[in-house]
Parts: C-alpha cells; structure tokens; sequence
C-alpha cells in the first residue's frame, strides 16, 4: 500500500467470501493486463473493501490470467462492486482492461471450508507493483468437482485425511474453500452458480520442492490405495489443477 493510501480491505483471513476468477485473454495479452492490474487495481479495490488475495500466471495456458478476491461477506461484496465498478478507477482503465479479454466468466464464487482454513496472509508484505519480478513460489489449486453442494461429513473427513496426508508429504496447505450457495446478487458480474466444487490451495517454495511432494503423493501406498479410491469415488469429473506463479506484486 502506498504512503496515503488508506485501505478498508479486510485480512484475507477474514473473508467469508472469496472469488476464483480465472480470465481467458487475448494472445499474448497477459503481460499487458498484469501491469495494468497491478498499476491501478490493487489498491483501488482494497480502498473500496476488497481483498486482493492473489493474482497469477498459469503456467500451463499462457493466455489464462487467475487471481482471487475477497469481501468481509456478501452485503460487503455487493457494497465493494458497487463502489469499484461504479467509481473513476475502473471507468478510466475498464478498456484497456477488456481489451486484454476474450472471456472473465470464469468465476467460483466459495467461503473457508471451517473457521480459518482461508488464506492467512499480510498485505503489508506485499511488494509494490513494478517493484520487480515475481519470485519462484510456486501456489497448486486442486478444484474438485461435485455433483451437489460439499456435505460437512465429506469436508471433515477431507480435513483430517487427505489435508492431514499432503502436509505430511510435504505439502504447506494454505486454504480450502467450499462453493458459496448464496445467490449472486451483483449479476453484472457472473458467477458459475452450477457449480459445486472444494478448492485446495498449497504453496510450494518452488518447482524442486512441488515436485518431491508429487513424487512422494504418487509412491503413497495409503494414497493410492485408500485415499485416492475413496475421493474419486465422490468426484463429479476429473479435478483440475491450477499451477500458477505469483506475479510481482501478489
């Protein structure tokens, strides 16, 4: 946050709602969206109210921008839209922004999936936009499918058992969020209300490091043997993974 800059943005540990919004852009329009995003939409959404939790590169579709946002709760989503949407900051780029985009519907709407399990992070850490290149922390999302809402059996027993086993392997578990069922009551800005989903973020210190973790998942007997067959057994369609790089100032 910049000197003078005042902020209402809550902790992102304090959101009980976040977005996953994943944009899909035009060729080789990442670079430019990102500077834009970092140069004039932190901290003016923060100004509004909103947490700007994270924002990414995926590493695997070059044109494919991930970032997540979060609000103290819904009445405060709808407030922070308003506010952000409707002010001089996103009328002076809106643009140049959509320009950047091909499709920004990708979007799940969660909560923490129990007290505490969203991302505990200090904003004050964050460094300033154009500061410098990102480091190489690497952030994996795993966004499992359903064909209904999360039960609260199936997130304790995720909790216990297969969050209990990835950290041993070596995982750093930084959230796990469950689909947000309230409506979406902001409809200029759409969400996937069909979907169903919990969504496990880890960071990993880099590369080296995520790949020993993946090497000691897949030689888990207790994984593939228990674990594994009883997740799939639940899963609506195969989940996907997001492997995405922190940009500068995330």
């Amino acid at each position: 946050m910049n000197a003078g800059t005042e902020s209402s943005a809550p902790r992102a540990a304090d959101c009980t709602v976040v977005e996953l919004r994943q944009y899909t852009l035009r060729p080789r329009a990442r670079e430019t969206l990102i500077g834009l995003f970092e140069r004039e939409f932190v901290e003016s959404q923060e100004a509004c109210g909103a947490s700007v939790i994270g924002t990414f590169r995926d590493l695997d579709q070059p044109d494919r921008f991930v970032w997540l946002r979060g609000f103290a709760d819904m009445h405060a989503r709808r407030r922070v839209l308003a506010d952000f949407y409707g002010g001089p900051v996103w009328k002076a780029h809106r643009d140049a922004a959509n320009a950047t985009m091909i499709d920004s519907d990708d979007v799940l709407l969660l909560h923490p999936a129990w007290p505490g399990a969203g991302f505990d992070l200090d904003p004050g850490r964050r460094p300033a936009g154009g500061s410098g290149t990102a480091g190489e922390e690497l952030v994996i999302g795993r966004i499992y499918p359903f064909a209904a809402p999360v039960d609260s059996a199936f997130v304790v027993w995720f909790r216990r058992e297969v969050v209990a086993l990835f950290d041993e392997l070596g995982a750093a578990t930084a959230a796990v969020f469950v689909t947000e069922d309230a409506k979406n009551d902001f409809p200029a800005l759409p969400v996937r209300e069909d979907a169903h989903v919990l969504a496990w973020f880890t960071r990993f210190a880099g590369h080296a490091v995520y790949a020993r973790f993946f090497d000691a998942v897949a030689h888990s007997e207790r994984w593939n043997r228990e674990l594994l067959p009883e997740l799939q057994g639940r899963l609506h369609g195969k989940p996907p993974l997001l492997r995405l790089a922190p940009t500068a100032c995330s």
